[in-house]
């Protein structure tokens, strides 16, 4: 590929796209007389090579053009296609994290759902761009693009490249011209078209804009404002300036993932939306900004050269996440993500996948844990290894070498050898080529008369190489040793002055491994909580004192850790903490009332007030009130769950002065709350709620009755809106979960409306059983 053209328009009735594509290509090496096009389930009108009209064959998958003559090496020719894209034709597979792979979704087209607006969007990743435009489906193929793209004048569009005009015509329609003139994949090829309130921003001399619905405008910039700001740490530490003319944002319904990297404008799911009274707890979307943006270098600027080696794109992307965290927040917040990542991948019973994989089933199945998590661990661990002035020049290397072409994980090797000078051989063929991971068994003997410590260390399963670090504190001081270890079986040992308080195995946390600790003894954790450096030796310390708390140095270790740098430490602390103990204090108690009130957290203040309320104790009323009317949602929540135990109407009259973003996102207490009080007039809110409840809670025995008690309360009920409002949620999620099987128990629970409905007493029953009747309807339409 060299130049793809494209012109295209709506047909927003059939969810079809009327287009016409000019496609420059050119030979590679060899002769060539047909060309062979990925073109899914379109309806081609006319085919031309240079012009004139052209033979071909088409099979509803592949496009087979003759082009007259055999083109030589480097010869060029342009195709002309005209066609029609007709997505939901298309019958191709998605994965677990594209649940569709239609190329192109129409979204409420026809304004038929209440409250949804009519969307248009691309999603490409991994080969469903020639869902909707002829084209070399590959990864390592990279062409420059322009796209005309006309809609009714009412919608915004947003493409890659520049706008570079707008055009009305005489038909209410306008055409947006786009040009993107440096190369990219075809899968990165974007269009994106809705009613969109553009918010502008900047990086430096280049457009910055966020697409977002009117309501959400006030918040655009709370929700994506530190982009500038990530586009720039990024170009400091991969090397590269942002390679781009621009970057766009915008954020579509019903996207079939949770974000998507197209080259200079990412697409988000609807989830990145949040109110001031979630972002005041935390912006839970900035890491998926931050791992989208890192894409426009890794993935986009330089592109997996096939599906095997897609860790070049999502490892490190997922990486960006732990850099970007430990520069804008510190070591424990990155120290946090990075646990994550790699109890992630070890929990989902990974080992016998590579990170770089030439024989799979289906590429869909690679967009797993192994090439984003583990993938991450690994890159930390040859950070650690090359030392950073090495490990980032050579990533600075690999793009600049690479730059707007393809690359397979050993140009990575290549261009890092380049730079450090060291054989990377082993490490490579160990980690990106090889499985699993090492499992550890350690153990130590303390030598009192040789004042020695001999640590073993066995491996379990495959043996592996690799440093480790070993962290031994002494009389209030750390040293820190490294160990190479090679073998199934191997001894070690250390001197010390005094008998050691502490010995930690993996201390900095680099090597991503399983580790059991055969010699460490409960009561060492006391030490650990206080003393240690490293966000997971903390936790896992109190998590252990959480089982000892009848202790009474075990719980005022506990307590100590209340005052944690890390916020994180704190929450969890306030989660395990047992109040109830004789031993403990009333400084304890006066430590938790300051958190609740005086954190700079507001998840602290929020979880310091979840464990206050576990006491039901009058006197924290004001606190809780008080609570129920803080700006964060978090805080909020906690209030009134722990003002409902000790003044059931004064959480139902907190309840009821929330505005409806509020009830919204805290609909799930309040549904509960509603449900246990019965309270007839909010029947309307409960059935609107009650499913997503049901999905967002552990599905025991106990909500399992409440549930079914609350659903039966509504269906046998006389309240039309209330009956609406659960019809309509049914279908929502019978819809939107329809993988999972949703729509099956969506249609079971409107027969057992429909039946509820049949043996009540209701005077307008016939109504709402042909509410439900449409509901099945729609479900099965």
């Amino acid at each position: 590929l060299v130049h793809t053209k494209l012109k295209v328009s709506f047909d927003f009735a059939h969810r079809q796209m009327p287009a016409e594509a000019w496609i420059t290509a050119k030979t590679h090496f060899y002769d060539h007389q047909f060309f062979k096009l990925d073109a899914k389930a379109m309806s081609i009108r006319d085919v031309r090579v240079n012009k004139a009209h052209a033979d071909y064959n088409y099979d509803g998958k592949e496009l087979i053009i003759d082009l007259g003559k055999a083109y030589h090496s480097d010869e060029s020719f342009e195709v002309y296609i005209k066609y029609i894209a007709r997505p939901e034709e298309v019958k191709q597979q998605g994965s677990s994290r594209i649940k569709e792979a239609k190329g192109l979704y129409f979204i409420n087209p026809d304004g038929t759902e209440a409250g949804k607006p009519t969307e248009i969007w691309t999603q490409g990743e991994t080969e469903a761009a020639s869902c909707w435009f002829p084209t070399i489906d590959a990864p390592n193929q990279k062409s420059t693009a322009e796209i005309y793209i006309t809609v009714p004048e009412k919608f915004t569009t947003l493409s890659n490249g520049i706008l570079v005009s707008q055009t009305d015509n005489i038909d209410a329609t306008r055409t947006d011209y786009w040009k993107m003139d440096l190369p990219h994949a075809p899968y990165l090829f974007f269009m994106g078209i809705g009613e969109f309130s553009v918010v502008k921003d900047h990086w430096k001399d280049k457009p910055v804009h966020y697409y977002v619905e009117k309501k959400y405008v006030p918040v655009a910039k709370d929700i994506f404002g530190l982009t500038p700001e990530m586009m720039q740490f990024f170009s400091d530490r991969f090397g590269v300036a942002y390679p781009w003319q621009k970057y766009s944002q915008m954020v579509a319904r019903d996207f079939v993932s949770g974000a998507m990297e197209n080259t200079t404008c990412t697409l988000h799911s609807e989830s990145a939306y949040q109110e001031k009274g979630q972002l005041i707890d935390g912006n839970r979307w900035e890491d998926v900004i931050a791992h989208e943006l890192s894409h426009q270098w890794f993935g986009d600027y330089v592109t997996t050269e096939s599906w095997s080696n897609i860790t070049l794109n999502e490892s490190f992307a997922t990486y960006a996440t732990y850099l970007w965290r430990a520069y804008k927040y510190g070591k424990d917040h990155a120290d946090a993500k990075m646990q994550s990542y790699q109890s992630s991948y070890i929990s989902g019973k990974n080992d016998t996948k590579k990170l770089v994989r030439f024989h799979y089933k289906d590429k869909e199945d690679l967009f797993d844990a192994v090439s984003y998590q583990k993938g991450a661990a690994i890159l930390h661990m040859l950070r650690y290894k090359l030392g950073d002035k090495a490990f980032f020049a050579g990533l600075k290397n690999y793009l600049n070498k690479h730059q707007f072409q393809s690359a397979e994980v050993q140009d990575l090797r290549l261009a890092l050898e380049e730079v450090s000078g060291k054989d990377l051989n082993i490490f490579f063929n160990q980690w990106y080529y090889g499985s699993g991971h090492p499992k550890l068994y350690v153990s130590y003997l303390y030598n009192d008369l040789l004042n020695t410590l001999t640590l073993t260390v066995k491996q379990a399963d495959k043996v592996f190489r690799f440093p480790l670090e070993i962290a031994i504190y002494e009389s209030g001081t750390k040293a820190v040793h490294q160990i190479a270890v090679s073998q199934k079986e191997q001894e070690f040992t250390f001197h010390y002055n005094q008998h050691p308080d502490l010995v930690l195995v993996n201390d900095n946390h680099v090597l991503l491994c399983e580790l059991h600790d055969e010699s460490k003894l409960w009561e060492q954790n006391i030490f650990q909580i206080s003393n240690a450096t490293h966000y997971e030796d903390r936790r896992e310390a109190l998590m252990v004192l959480a089982n000892h708390q009848d202790d009474e140095k075990a719980f005022l270790a506990l307590t100590k850790a209340l005052d944690d740098p890390y916020y994180e430490i704190r929450i969890a602390v306030l989660n395990q903490i047992n109040l109830s103990h004789k031993h403990q204090k009333r400084s304890t108690i006066r430590k938790i009332e300051s958190l609740a009130t005086n954190d700079p957290k507001t998840l602290v203040r929020a979880s310091a007030i979840k464990t206050l309320g576990k006491l039901m104790d009058p006197v924290y009323k004001p606190l809780f009130i008080n609570g129920s009317k803080a700006l964060s949602f978090a805080v909020k929540r906690s209030s009134v769950e722990a003002l409902y135990l000790i003044d059931k109407n004064a959480a139902i009259t907190a309840v009821k002065s929330f505005d409806s973003p509020t009830k919204e996102a805290l609909s799930d207490v309040i549904t509960r709350l509603y449900i246990k009080e019965e309270i007839k007039e909010e029947m309307p809110f409960v059935a609107r709620h009650l499913i997503g409840t049901l999905f967002d809670r552990a599905f025991t025995k106990y909500y399992k009755e409440a549930f079914d008690n609350t659903f039966n309360w509504i269906a046998s009920g006389n309240n039309r809106e209330a009956i609406q409002n659960l019809v309509d949620d049914l279908v929502l999620k019978g819809k939107k979960y329809k993988k999972q099987q949703v729509d099956q128990m969506a249609l079971n629970l409107l027969r057992k409306l429909i039946q509820k409905q049949s043996e009540s007493s209701n005077k307008n029953k016939e109504t709402l059983i042909l509410i439900a009747k449409k509901g099945m309807a729609d479900l099965l339409d």
